[in-house]
């Protein structure tokens, strides 16, 4: 897979940027409405996508060779599906052709995401993320 087609993978959901808590206990991951300085919570797109590594210390930068770390990604995140052996929603950019789909299928953080410097208790903007696998299974 080429640089462009592996970062072609991300929908622009913004999850990946909304920042995250674990609990020491079972390291399950909790995320929060807080989203990182660097996001564009309109667009959800980073706006230094190129030096946030540099900027945030605490950024990621996923690759192919770290798939086996993905579980910490939402479970509607196309490098964790690829990862896991799944398919790509329909929902998802590359399937539905439409950059404006993962808003549509509310995936977007767009409307409840906050900047961080908004936030003084993570703890207080702990969120459940909606997962369309899981509403599909209850619709049956």
């Amino acid at each position: 897979m080429t640089h462009q087609e592996w970062e072609s993978l991300c929908d622009g959901c913004g999850r990946c940027c909304l920042h995250k808590l674990e609990d020491e206990d079972d390291g399950r991951m909790y995320y929060t409405r807080a989203a990182c300085a660097l996001l564009d919570i309109k667009t959800c797109r980073c706006n230094d996508y190129q030096n946030r590594e540099q900027l945030m210390p605490d950024c990621i930068q996923l690759s192919i060779e770290q798939a086996e770390y993905f579980n910490w990604l939402p479970s509607t995140c196309a490098y964790r599906l690829l990862a896991e052996g799944e398919p790509l929603p329909d929902w998802h950019p590359l399937i539905s052709g439409d950059p404006d789909s993962v808003v549509k299928a509310g995936i977007s953080v767009r409307d409840f995401a906050k900047p961080d410097k908004d936030v003084t208790d993570l703890t207080e903007e702990v969120i459940a993320l909606p997962d369309p696998k899981k509403a599909e299974q209850n619709d049956t």
